[in-house]
């Protein structure tokens, strides 16, 4: 490397790492929504998570049999089971900062969360068939789409991958990039990439622990996910795809 390539790959990473750019946290501009508010027509109450039972109740065992599954067999989830992989993913265990930022299962930088959590149902028990997002703040679910057709569309949108359509429930996550962005003007765009690994690895081993697995999905068309889920693809798009069904 010579040194003008070498100095401008230092000064690079004096940005980022300091995120000289004032952020709006700094200019005292309010705090973006923790969590999208829902006007949907139906909101579901979701049993504890603590309800769910255990297969693997050994962290040891949960990690060494953690792997990427992409068959399932013909077995449903139950509603304890879907709230415990929610609350594992992106439970909330209560707000600070003056109720700014949540303390949740899963780390991120600055507190800020970005994501949102929507659940296609295919096979859960006593849950209507349909897409679902995660209020996470509340651990309930509200009703975003009925359907019993979304599967082709959603497999489509996968560019052809099947398994995400035979699952009992494939989730998506989506991203807010201004809720990290309102405190990391700079570096927002990495820190939620790393973020969103945090969450689906939280999936693996949460799902590994009750006898089902899953399968992160990063290879998908932007444009048809996002309309399946009912974003913008701007301002909020999807970042990730994980289907769930048992092992």
């Amino acid at each position: 490397m010579d040194d003008a390539n070498r100095a401008s790959f230092i000064m690079k990473s004096k940005f980022l790492k300091s995120d000289t750019v004032r952020s709006d946290q700094q200019k005292g501009v309010p705090p973006p929504a923790l969590e999208k508010p829902y006007f949907g027509e139906k909101v579901i109450d979701l049993p504890s998570y603590r309800e769910a039972e255990l297969v693997k109740p050994d962290i040891r065992e949960i990690i060494a049999g953690r792997k990427s599954l992409r068959e399932y067999k013909d077995e449903p989830l139950n509603m304890s089971q879907l709230s415990w992989l929610l609350w594992a993913t992106q439970g909330v265990h209560g707000l600070f900062k003056n109720g700014i930022a949540t303390r949740r299962t899963v780390p991120s930088a600055g507190a800020r969360h970005a994501f949102e959590t929507y659940v296609f149902v295919f096979d859960v028990t006593g849950l209507q068939k349909g897409l679902y997002r995660y209020l996470a703040l509340e651990h309930k679910l509200g009703l975003v789409k009925r359907g019993d057709d979304l599967a082709g569309p959603l497999v489509e949108a996968c560019l052809g991958q099947a398994f995400v359509g035979k699952a009992a429930a494939t989730f998506a996550w989506t991203v807010i990039p201004y809720r990290s962005e309102w405190r990391y003007p700079a570096s927002a765009h990495r820190i939620l990439f790393l973020d969103a690994g945090h969450v689906c690895q939280n999936m693996y081993l949460a799902a590994e622990a009750i006898g089902f697995g899953t399968c992160a999905v990063a290879a998908y068309n932007q444009k048809l996910v996002d309309e399946l889920l009912g974003v913008d693809g701007e301002e909020e798009f999807t970042i990730y795809v994980a289907p769930v069904g048992k092992a």
